[in-house]
């Protein structure tokens, strides 16, 4: 009789809950909140780690995160504030029941910047800063051992329940991506840091259940910074043209805190749904 009644449970009865959780909502200045990173979770797991800047690490332990279940790390660029606790968590690793082979996806290289595979090795190779963990980029590692993916051009991949398209994004000379990740019937899209010059993030955000933003600057002044980032009428405008859900504005610097309200009123003339302001630990559930 059991087993009648559950195939006749309603879909969103039997469906998972899948939920993004802001493990880092501050920028590189300091302060009360780490640097950018973020969870995606499904049932409570979380499965995807989105960069890992400083503070991370602690904020990952509070989430009650544990790296055996992460099924892949997702890098959107090598700026200190959003990589810097990268090697802590491999520590930490080592400590764990993990033994599978954890994949870390990063951009490619330019004449300004390392790609991931060179990031890496200069952190855990032969001659590395932390060489003494160079097993874990073998399969002979004690803990696990990982596995890069530089993204060039746009890329996507398929991890076991999750699909991941990675699309190059302006930030200045820095090699930059954001992501989308669709988990069962969400969609989950981070622009990382970007000028959004072009109309890539509007593309890649189409009809997402979140976009995850970033909020580095404010609408008038700080010029030098607008090659880095986008204003917040220009993230307005993204999140209206591609359709998302909901809009959550993140990686909050000094330069833009106490500004919310102006902010907000001025995007929500042009994005009319949900727009949510990032703390860190913040779980949103979709």
């Amino acid at each position: 009789m059991k087993h009648f009644l559950l195939l006749f449970l309603p879909l969103w009865l039997m469906s998972s809950e899948i939920s993004v959780q802001v493990l880092g909502s501050g920028g590189p200045e300091g302060g009360k909140r780490a640097s950018s990173s973020y969870l995606v979770k499904k049932d409570g797991k979380a499965l995807v780690l989105v960069d890992f800047g400083g503070g991370a690490f602690l904020r990952y332990s509070e989430a009650k995160a544990k790296i055996e279940d992460l099924q892949v790390v997702v890098l959107t660029h090598l700026h200190i504030d959003h990589v810097v606790e990268l090697p802590a968590l491999m520590k930490a690793g080592y400590f764990s029941n993990r033994t599978d082979e954890l994949s870390i996806i990063g951009p490619s290289e330019n004449e300004y910047f390392p790609g991931l595979n060179e990031f890496i090795q200069v952190q855990f190779g032969e001659k590395g800063a932390y060489r003494y963990m160079s097993d874990i980029l073998t399969a002979q590692s004690d803990s696990f051992s990982l596995k890069t993916f530089e993204v060039n051009k746009n890329r996507s991949f398929d991890f076991s329940g999750l699909q991941i398209r990675a699309v190059n994004v302006h930030h200045g000379i820095v090699p930059a991506l954001a992501y989308r990740i669709k988990i069962e019937d969400k969609v989950i899209v981070f622009s990382g840091d970007t000028s959004a010059r072009s109309e890539a993030l509007t593309r890649l955000g189409k009809d997402a259940d979140i976009l995850i933003a970033h909020h580095a600057i404010p609408e008038h002044g700080y010029e030098g910074a607008r090659t880095l980032h986008m204003k917040p009428t220009r993230t307005a405008k993204i999140a209206k043209d591609a359709g998302v859900k909901i809009l959550l504005l993140s990686h909050r610097m000094k330069r833009t805190l106490g500004l919310e309200k102006e902010h907000e009123e001025l995007m929500s003339e042009v994005y009319k749904k949900k727009i949510i302001w990032a703390e860190d630990l913040m779980e949103i559930k979709l």
